[in-house]
């Protein structure tokens, strides 16, 4: 018996210790403020994105949640004010799966905000389908609706350095691949339909994140404005919730004892401190 009790206990202390050493991980410990900065977080409602907001708010920035669902927007706005105590909190549509959406939200903010210092590409999502301009939907959201976004406000964030845009991908990308045969053919990253084909297609949007950042990275030499891109660990966010519901329940089980908290997302990483030369 005593035995039994020692191995289970054994087992518990190894358990505590990995999930608390191993998967929490280190979270950011800087201390800047980012007092008259402006920042835009896409996909800001939940998970990382809604973490991000919040930390952001209490360092004293005005931040934009761009989201696509009004309703769940502007609840963030509320608990992001509520947990952060500031009031520079703004809620603005953007559905990054029509490029129409996103014209329009970058015409706004450029109207209605004199400046812009850190653009987060958070939102992500796991799902199959087709944007309303017919491209498929990983890529679509996770990488066009991105790219057209930081294009169009590329010229304020140069204005406001030093600045710079970073792009949440993942360590998935390690396992993507560009078919720009079927890109040319069918404006998507694949054509499959199982589990298996959605996976793949999300870890080549992510490759599709960490290329732009590459390419971007290059173009913005000489300027105040620079770009990155990460992998925040895995985290227990609501990417998988549009995937089968056996995924769901299969993931899930991992997430709970493997996986980190959306506050552990926000990395302590260069990417995420905030721009110098106030």
């Amino acid at each position: 018996m005593s035995t039994f009790l020692l191995l289970v206990g054994a087992v518990v202390g190894i358990a505590y210790l990995f999930r608390h050493i191993v998967v929490k991980g280190k979270q950011c410990t800087s201390k800047a403020r980012l007092v008259g900065k402006t920042v835009i977080v896409t996909g800001s409602n939940t998970g990382i994105g809604k973490s991000t907001a919040i930390d952001l708010a209490k360092r004293g920035a005005r931040v934009i949640l761009a989201c696509r669902s009004v309703q769940r927007g502007q609840a963030a706005v509320e608990e992001v004010k509520r947990e952060s105590g500031s009031n520079q909190v703004v809620f603005m549509p953007l559905d990054l799966g029509s490029l129409k959406s996103v014209r329009s939200f970058a015409e706004n903010f450029l109207k209605s905000e004199p400046r812009l210092d850190i653009l987060i590409n958070n939102a992500g999502i796991v799902i199959r389908g087709r944007t309303e301009d017919g491209l498929g939907m990983m890529f679509g959201v996770n990488h066009i609706g991105h790219f057209l976004l930081t294009n169009l406000l590329l010229d304020r964030l140069k204005e406001c350095g030093p600045s710079r845009v970073v792009s949440v991908s993942s360590a998935a990308h390690n396992l993507g691949k560009m078919n720009f045969d079927c890109l040319n053919t069918h404006k998507a990253l694949g054509i499959g339909t199982s589990s298996m084909d959605v996976f793949q297609f999300y870890c080549d949007s992510k490759l599709c994140n960490v290329l732009f950042t590459h390419e971007l990275a290059k173009r913005l030499k000489g300027t105040k404005a620079t770009c990155y891109s990460l992998h925040p660990g895995a985290i227990n966010t609501e990417l998988t919730r549009n995937t089968r519901l056996v995924l769901q329940m299969l993931l899930q089980s991992i997430a709970v004892f493997f996986w980190k908290k959306p506050r552990s997302g926000i990395p302590d990483h260069p990417a995420l401190c905030p721009p110098r030369g106030d």
